[in-house]
């Protein structure tokens, strides 16, 4: 049997604010693959239109790790 529901988002906001910590986590790191896609788009985006610095590449590495980090 498949039932469907239509929530708004903030509904979406106020159901999620009461899951725990590790519900949460799942529920990041099924966003971050969900829009991978998008980000790495608008990443390549922004590298083919400006040259590439190693302070750019830095924050990049370092918004990467810390993503890695708190998704564990």
């Amino acid at each position: 049997m498949n039932v469907s529901i239509s929530i708004d988002f903030l509904q979406l906001k106020h159901i999620v604010k009461q899951c725990d910590l590790d519900q949460k986590l799942e529920l990041l790191k099924l966003l971050e693959q969900e829009t991978f896609a998008v980000r790495f788009k608008n990443f390549l985006q922004v590298v083919r239109n400006d040259e590439l610095n190693l302070e750019d590449i830095t924050a990049e590495v370092e918004a990467v790790r810390e993503s890695r980090y708190y998704a564990q």
